[in-house]
């Protein structure tokens, strides 16, 4: 049994010491060659809440084989139950906090049509100017023109009409009540 329980520990600490140190090297060289261990099933199957299940089998099993008066099957049930314990804790404290916390600032082009922003180089007739929009959590200044073919001065509001070829087509917007 402790040939088990010592391959166990060592798979997990391997695991461990490749993907922190390796990880994003290996990935790269590789050309995402090993994307398929990113298992795109279950959240509690993530590779660190399996691994970590793994690694913890190993350890306690070696630990409760060497140090109590247990039998092989009550060693392996134990050690068993404590992996999948430490497992449910590493997903529920860890795991599904990082998951739920992830946020992307990301945005394209497309998502700004509608968005209301404000002009920082004016906009002539049949020119170009600069606008400034929020995105997302954030603030973006792109290229901008008019879409009604009128002038639009500096700081006036404006709204996005349209998007087309990386150009953002905007109309002044009166929002006087």
């Amino acid at each position: 049994m402790e040939t088990l329980f010592l391959t166990c520990l060592a798979i997990g600490i391997l695991f461990a010491v490749v993907s922190v140190i390796f990880g994003d090297w290996l990935s790269q060289a590789m050309e995402g060659a090993l994307d398929f261990l990113s298992l795109d099933g279950p959240a509690f199957l993530s590779p660190m809440t399996l691994f970590g299940g793994i690694t913890t089998f190993g350890g306690a099993g070696l630990l409760l084989a060497r140090y109590t008066a247990l039998g092989a099957w009550a060693v392996v049930l134990l050690a068993l139950l404590i992996a999948i314990a430490l497992g449910t804790a590493v997903f529920f404290l860890y795991v599904r906090p990082m998951e739920n916390s992830e946020n992307s600032i990301a945005f394209t082009l497309q998502s700004l049509s509608g968005a209301l922003g404000e002009v920082i180089v004016p906009i002539p007739a049949t020119g170009y100017g600069e606008v400034l929009v929020r995105a997302g959590a954030g603030v973006t200044n792109q290229i901008a023109a008019s879409f009604d073919r009128q002038p639009i001065p500096e700081a006036a509001r404006v709204v996005v009409v349209e998007v087309k070829d990386s150009v953002l087509y905007v109309s002044e917007v009166n929002l006087t009540i």
